[in-house]
């Protein structure tokens, strides 16, 4: 069932220009998408409230934008080079490759699925009696399935740990994990695949260097922290955001926009006093929990999911994942980074970079606390949550893109009742004046009930239809998207009625 919704989201993107495959007209390139007219819109919806609630509402944090291209020397600092691997697995039936360590994840979550039907079920049954922590406790089957995830999940971190590669292909023989395709368990041994995608600099094929396109934009940052810091007067404990685009060399694309080959970034470093780095871990895991929140999609969407293996740069780490049709799947890290990466710089490039702090009078290289945001996956949630199918009354229905209106690329569709009697004039007039203030829309192609679909599923918030009564009294009626109320609203209200409640200013009262 979910595997359908998610099917008839992949396809609503492309119909409605969210999402195209890329290179569409050569049947596509695999893990590669374009943003359509509608897609580019709500992307840059979605980044603008990340920027300004990090930006905007707190006084030490700026921007930066750093290259894609870098010194080949910083992923080897970084530690890029050496050990930015994935752990694959090949299917010698069906000759697909997977990620082995995602393969025994799913099989932790089916698991999990158990648990759940058992207590559906039960709640079912027992209705308003049902005592669901006593039916935990005491339930043999849901008693036994949790036994069998909590084993393989302690045997699958401690071959993390140990980054021990026969034990999690061991791992997947002894659950039975078959391939999907083929159905079989004639499974290759685990080995380790760097993910950077490399290329040349220089003018000649004998004088060329070798560079990386960037896996992620965190670095640009590291090494410009210095920069930013003194020009900036900025001091401990400050951050610096940066949105821009990474790339790494998927051998195992799936699940649409969820992981691609070329992806954005929004990240955010912030830098503090060595000893404080937990109490910041601890404050930036709350505020970025709100900012997801505050879009209203509910609570029980939304999870911490600590890991099971730190990086060995980092003494505290944990995502925040959402309820996507194919389960809960992380839409951004939070990470305290240690001063990992500014000591390794500082090793390489062999120049202090570290920070003098006038109140205590030392020079030290600050710890980092990382949060970092997929925009692709962040889209990817709003659209899934977003997306409903809806009964009418009368037996009709229709989809509906239920956007929170601060991102919805259109915020008001202007909307003509006939194509005569000077009503397109009128809808244009009203247009001029509102295109400066957001985004609008003017549309008179087909009866109006069709309109309102074609903007229902584009998620357009509002729509106003001029008609003839509009030409003597100056008011509209208003619809809304959600409720498909409408009322009669003077014209010269539009703007002050319409604009606190679609724009990203409404968001950020809420983080405020």
């Amino acid at each position: 069932m979910a595997e359908d919704v998610f099917k008839k989201i992949v396809s609503h993107c492309k119909e409605y220009g969210f999402v195209f495959p890329s290179s569409d007209i050569y049947d596509g390139l695999g893990a590669v998408y374009d943003y359509g007219q509608n897609g580019v819109e709500l992307k840059n919806n979605i980044k603008q409230y990340w920027w300004q609630a990090m930006v905007l509402l707190h006084d030490n944090i700026v921007g930066l934008d750093s290259a894609v291209f870098m010194h080949p020397t910083i992923w080897k600092a970084s530690g890029h080079v050496d050990a930015f691997n994935d752990p694959l697995i090949d299917n010698r039936d069906s000759k697909k490759r997977y990620r082995a360590d995602v393969l025994i994840e799913d099989q932790m979550a089916k698991y999990d699925e158990k648990i759940q039907k058992e207590v559906t079920k039960a709640r079912k049954r027992f209705g308003e009696n049902f005592d669901e922590e006593m039916f935990r406790q005491t339930n043999p089957r849901l008693l036994d399935n949790a036994r069998k995830r909590d084993e393989l999940h302690a045997r699958f971190k401690a071959a993390l740990e140990a980054n021990d590669l026969d034990e999690i292909k061991q791992i997947i023989l002894d659950e039975g994990i078959v391939c999907p395709i083929s159905g079989t368990r004639n499974w290759t041994d685990v080995r380790q695949f760097n993910l950077m995608f490399k290329t040349e600099v220089g003018s000649t094929a004998e004088g060329a260097s070798t560079i990386y396109l960037r896996p992620e934009t965190a670095q640009g940052i590291f090494v410009n922290y210095l920069n930013v810091q003194k020009t900036g007067r900025m001091k401990v404990p400050f951050g610096i955001a940066q949105i821009g685009k990474a790339f790494r060399n998927e051998i195992v694309a799936r699940q649409f926009i969820f992981r691609m080959r070329e992806f954005e970034q929004m990240e955010m470093q912030y830098f503090v006093r060595p000893g404080t780095e937990l109490q910041w871990f601890q404050s930036w895991k709350e505020q970025r929990m709100a900012w997801h929140q505050a879009l209203g999609f509910g609570a029980e969407n939304y999870r911490f999911h600590d890991h099971d293996k730190l990086a060995h740069y980092a003494n505290a780490a944990t995502d925040i994942e959402f309820q996507m049709p194919f389960g809960f799947k992380e839409v951004e890290g939070i990470h305290s980074r240690t001063d990992f990466d500014l000591s390794q710089h500082e090793k390489f490039s062999g120049k202090s970079i570290k920070y003098f702090d006038p109140e205590t009078n030392e020079s030290y290289t600050p710890y980092v606390i990382e949060t970092s945001i997929g925009v692709d996956r962040m889209f990817l949630s709003v659209m899934c949550h977003a997306y409903q199918e809806e009964q009418l009354e009368g037996g009709d229905t229709r989809v509906v893109l239920r956007l929170p209106a601060a991102l919805a690329p259109t915020k008001l569709a202007i909307l003509p009742l006939v194509r005569k009697d000077g009503l397109p004039e009128k809808a244009k007039e009203i247009l001029n004046d509102l295109k400066f203030h957001f985004n609008c829309k003017y549309e008179e192609k087909d009866t109006i009930g069709k309109r309102y679909r074609r903007q229902d599923a584009v998620g357009t918030p509002y729509c106003i239809t001029v008609d003839h009564d509009t030409l003597t009294d100056n008011s509209v009626t208003l619809r809304d998207r959600d409720t498909m109320e409408q009322q009669r609203v003077p014209i010269s209200e539009l703007r002050a009625l319409l604009e606190d409640k679609v724009s990203i200013t409404s968001l950020l009262k809420k983080l405020a």
